[in-house]
């Protein structure tokens, strides 16, 4: 049997303003975008060729608590060259825990966060 992860939900206070981040800033690309009801659409972003989706949630609207924005989200990306992504996305203005560092596993990893403080970690070889 096969299977996959399809996507995990990242709670934000405001849908298009985090889509700006997620597609214009990170160059994700949109996947699914389905009106759910008259106020709430369900959204899904990933990287390009990526299997997993992110749900960028706006809380109030699926009726969560805004306490579910902002902290660790507990996903993290894989990418071949993080110190080349984290100055091109510094550049643009994203926000970083601090620059690439070496992790205790050998790899260069880096921590970010989204327009609602939600943070992510990105890792790689170099």
């Amino acid at each position: 049997m096969a299977m996959h992860v399809h996507s995990a939900a990242v709670w934000v206070s405001n849908q298009k303003k985090a889509l700006e981040f997620w597609e214009g800033t990170l160059g994700f690309e949109r996947r699914i975008d389905q009106q759910m009801g008259p106020d709430n659409t369900f959204v899904t972003v990933a990287p390009e060729g990526s299997f997993a989706e992110l749900a960028i949630n706006e809380a109030a609207k699926f009726g969560q608590s805004t306490d579910r924005i902002g902290g660790d989200s507990g996903i993290s990306f894989v990418i071949d060259d993080v110190t080349s992504w984290y100055e091109e996305m510094k550049a643009k203005g994203v926000s970083f825990s601090g620059p690439p560092e070496k992790m205790p596993w050998g790899d260069v990893g880096a921590h970010f966060e989204d327009p609602d403080g939600n943070s992510f970690f990105i890792n790689g070889k170099k």
